[in-house]
């Protein structure tokens, strides 16, 4: 995105730049994105029996979508260079509302696999675009606001996703959680379409084919890996091996292309070259797999440990968003009179405390002993990602932010998706050495056993099984916070990294024009 000569607003046939609406309609595709990363999840054993699918197969309706969408969202910034940011946005709304309907009228399970990549391959871009727009079209004073308004869709819509899918699917069915995007992607095309200005100046730029057919194939490959090594039993799988090599070479090949074939490669390697960017884009990574990882965590412990209801999960979880979006509000205006770097710290002893809490759950929990930490969490989380987001495109130039936007959201989805998978991974084998460890005082010369052991009875021994799984679960669980705990405490001597923005530096684009 070029920006304009200072002083010259950019015009949309006379008429001033609405900020506010353009501000709603992306927000709107971004939240309708963001809700579809995890809105499914619940519904998975509905549309199971629906399609007729096994449990192996259904998944495919997840990590489809996952793979698409990590795959295109690399080429977010060549195709804003060469189509033009409102053309390309306008398509990627459209497209992800027309396969969300697609999805919703599925009836076999090719059709909604087929659909879900349709809807990966147009939502990429959706979610770094939004965040290219909101820096490009407000003042440099005012970019702390907009990463916060920005970061609220990206954060609150995972954490949404799962409860309002539950109602969703309990009060209608499985389809609705698709065709509930239809009348936000139609609201949201027609604020896109309608108050975007345009430019006519485009970046013609040769593609390069082989440097995205690598990377591609590496993150592909990659996401699959992490998405199905929990069912596979990881390298134990021949899937997995074969992903995990074809992911080393292709980006092997990927590197020693982009480092040898010049300045047209598919990377703009010009990005690495801002230090705030670069180490914005390790700090997203890091935060994706130790902050992100935890929210993975409590569903599956509350449901299959605690036997709670879908919905009741998603009541007890659902506000540590609100807890995010306190806190992305106040870090946003507080970002014009106090040190970003401070608001990260804060947020990262906020966001330990919070593991601390659950390091202390137990096998019997009230609400308010899940919905606490979670705030609590939620709020640190927010401290860290607003500041975050605003520091690191801070000193980079407007005609690299598409560019860069979609490299920091492919670096947190994909920082996300490795700590997800570790701490699961950890969880059942976790479980299964707590269990040995337990299960190795069940002997005869243990005298609080021996009335049980010595009844033989069938139902008894059954019980006691069942009650050394709990504890075994419950203590792999544990482990993983504490694991949580140390990382995060870990991460924060990484501060050190960052300086603040210099306004000498940044580029002020109060008035960047959009496309």
């Amino acid at each position: 995105m070029t920006a304009v000569p200072h002083g010259t607003a950019p015009q949309r046939e006379g008429a001033p730049l609405n900020r506010g609406m353009i501000t709603l309609s992306i927000m709107l595709a971004t939240l309708m994105q963001t809700l579809d990363s995890t809105i499914a999840n619940v519904a998975l054993p509905h549309m199971q029996g629906a399609l007729s699918a096994s449990q192996d197969e259904i998944t495919w309706v997840l990590t489809s979508y996952i793979v698409a969408a990590a795959i295109a969202t690399p080429l977010t910034g060549w195709l804003a260079d060469r189509f033009g940011v409102k053309r390309l946005l306008g398509v990627a709304i459209a497209g992800f509302t027309v396969a969300s309907a697609l999805c919703g009228l599925s009836e076999t399970l090719g059709e909604i696999v087929g659909s879900r990549l349709l809807q990966g391959v147009f939502g990429a871009s959706l979610v770094p675009l939004s965040q290219s727009i909101l820096l490009d079209i407000n003042p440099r004073e005012r970019q702390g606001q907009a990463m916060a308004v920005w970061g609220m869709g990206v954060m609150v819509g995972p954490v949404l996703g799962p409860t309002l899918g539950g109602w969703l699917t309990d009060s209608y069915n499985w389809r609705w959680v698709f065709f509930i995007n239809v009348p936000i992607g139609a609201f949201a095309f027609f604020g896109v379409s309608t108050f975007m200005p345009s430019r006519t100046s485009r970046r013609d730029t040769r593609f390069d084919v082989f440097g995205f057919a690598t990377l591609a194939l590496a993150i592909g490959a990659l996401q699959a890996l992490l998405d199905r090594g929990e069912q596979l039993d990881w390298f134990g799988s021949l899937e997995i091996r074969i992903e995990a090599l074809v992911a080393c070479i292709a980006f092997a090949f990927f590197v020693v292309h982009t480092a040898t074939s010049g300045p047209n490669t598919f990377f703009r390697y010009q990005l690495l070259k801002d230090r705030n960017f670069a180490t914005g884009t390790l700090f997203i990574f890091v935060i994706g797999a130790v902050l992100y990882a935890t929210r993975a965590l409590l569903p599956p412990m509350l449901q299959n440990l605690m036997g709670y209801p879908v919905a009741t999960t998603g009541l007890v979880t659902a506000p540590s968003g609100a807890g995010t979006m306190l806190a992305m509000l106040i870090a946003g205006r507080l970002l014009k009179h106090v040190d970003a770097r401070a608001m990260l710290l804060f947020g990262f002893v906020v966001s330990a405390y919070a593991l601390w809490q659950m390091m202390q759950y137990t096998i019997v929990l009230s609400a308010s002993d899940i919905v606490w930490p979670g705030v609590v969490q939620g709020f640190g989380l927010g401290f860290v990602f607003v500041p975050l987001s605003t520091l690191t495109f801070s000193t980079l130039s407007a005609p690299l932010r598409a560019d860069g936007t979609a490299t920091y959201s492919l670096m947190r989805n994909i920082g996300s998706s490795i700590g997800i998978s570790i701490v699961q991974t950890f969880v059942t084998r976790g479980t299964q050495i707590a269990h040995a460890d337990l299960a190795a005082n069940i002997t005869p010369f243990n005298p609080a056993l021996q009335p049980l052991l010595a009844s033989g009875s069938r139902y008894d021994l059954a019980v006691l099984n069942q009650s050394i799984t709990q504890q075994a679960q419950m203590i792999a669980y544990l482990n993983d916070f504490k694991m949580m705990f140390v990382a995060t405490l870990l991460v924060i001597p990484l501060l050190v990294l960052i300086r603040p923005s210099s306004g000498s530096t940044a580029v002020d684009t109060s008035h960047a024009a959009m496309d």
